[in-house]
């Protein structure tokens, strides 16, 4: 794996801001990680179309032959360990990783359909400022798993 990016678009509210940068910190043990806050759409005159302005924005930020993982309630669920798996399948390839994480109004659809993977947090709707945090924590997570550190607890 040549690096993990989070492109996400908003920027966190300062306590949310904390707590992603303390997970960040802890990954550059494992990985190179880069996070990008792009802008939200604001008034784009529908979900619709901001969904497709934070599209571009995204796609735009996106590094070259990137493994795409796109957040989204209607993906699939990984657990800790699954996930983990994948980390260390891509580890093993050359190619850079990228987590989408829409705004409020999530990602548009042809981006979903252009993504390598489809990634469920959860059935829940989540806020997407939590859903950030939630991912980089379970990042961290599996590449503890992939160490063999004492962090991660299954049963």
């Amino acid at each position: 794996m040549g690096s993990v990016h989070i492109l996400a678009i908003g920027k966190l509210r300062p306590a949310l801001r904390v707590v992603a940068d303390e997970y960040l910190r802890r990954l550059g043990r494992y990985v190179r990680v880069e996070e990008r806050e792009l802008p939200e759409a604001g008034k784009a005159g529908n979900a619709t179309a901001q969904r497709r302005e934070e599209a571009a924005r995204l796609l735009g930020a996106l590094p070259a032959d990137a493994v795409v993982i796109a957040l989204t309630r209607e993906g699939d669920g990984w657990s800790s360990a699954d996930l983990a798996r994948r980390l260390g399948r891509w580890r093993d390839g050359s190619r850079p990783v990228a987590f989408l994480i829409g705004g409020a109004e999530g990602l548009a659809g042809d981006l979903l359909e252009q993504a390598t993977q489809r990634w469920s947090l959860s059935p829940l709707t989540l806020p997407h400022e939590l859903a950030r945090v939630v991912v980089l924590e379970q990042i961290y997570r599996g590449f503890t798993i992939l160490a063999g550190e004492k962090y991660h607890k299954a049963r």
